[in-house]
């Protein structure tokens, strides 16, 4: 055991540092080249696909079929001209990771032979198998069954030959099994409560009370009986307190009235 550790750091030692080529010396070239990004959606997809991705981004409105089926061929075609042959369904379980589903490129016609398609439903869900990661014991294992749900907020991008589409993890009844659903949930609840708060914040400011504007100006002195200079005294300043009175109560018996 004790000579493993010698032969590892020997091991690191004579290792040579690789060699990384980049396309190009300006990094913004090809900065974002394998991101499914705007830009690439303006070129691949439809206007109306286009309308609908923007719409779910940014006002959570639902994909119907027909946008779900165009906008996975418009993504197959950009991830085919990045020679990609396989794509999978990437989400973060809960074991501090994440884990990938792959498929092809294809389906199963009437008969035997396959035709190359990506279809929305295959963009849009897959049901990998939720009894190899944790879940809390929300569930027996034998009941396990989980599902992976597209998320739009988060672009598709490429790695080497695969096509890796952002996605969601949750069980049959609804329950996160992931560290992403929590996170767009806690964004909803935000986006759905910081409006109302600052609605509320904008009319208290624009209105603002006279004692808050009379409070910045220096108190006028006035003439007391005597005809000395005296200030009044600020309604804000905390007065002196007032000695308590022994209460003939105290010390006896007799409880105090209420």
């Amino acid at each position: 055991m004790s000579k493993m550790r010698f032969f590892a750091l020997q091991e690191l030692a004579n290792r040579q540092p690789l060699e990384v080529t980049t396309p190009s010396n300006k990094l913004s070239d090809y900065y974002g080249s394998h991101v499914f990004d705007r830009k690439k959606m303006q070129e691949y997809l439809p206007r109306e696909a286009y309308k609908a991705v923007t719409d779910a981004i940014e006002k959570g409105t639902p994909i119907n079929r027909e946008m779900a089926d165009l906008i996975a061929n418009g993504m197959k075609s950009w991830a085919k001209s990045l020679n990609v042959t396989h794509y999978t369904h990437w989400f973060q379980p809960l074991t501090d990771g994440t884990a990938e589903k792959h498929d092809g490129f294809i389906e199963f016609g009437e008969g035997t032979e396959v035709i190359e398609r990506f279809s929305g439903k295959l963009l849009i869900q897959q049901e990998p198998d939720a009894s190899s990661f944790p879940n809390g014991g929300i569930r027996n294992t034998f009941e396990a069954r989980g599902y992976t749900a597209w998320d739009v907020s988060s672009p598709a991008f490429v790695v080497d030959t695969t096509l890796c589409i952002p996605t969601i993890f949750i069980s049959y009844t609804g329950e996160a099994l992931d560290y992403k659903t929590p996170l767009l949930k806690a964004l909803a609840a935000v986006d759905k409560a910081a409006p109302r708060s600052c609605r509320r914040w904008s009319r208290a400011s624009a209105a603002p009370t006279w004692r808050r504007e009379n409070a910045r100006r220096p108190p006028r002195p006035f003439r007391n009986s005597s005809g000395q200079a005296a200030f009044p005294r600020r309604s804000g300043r905390r007065a002196a307190p007032v000695p308590a009175r022994k209460c003939r109560f105290w010390g006896g018996s007799h409880k105090a009235p209420r």
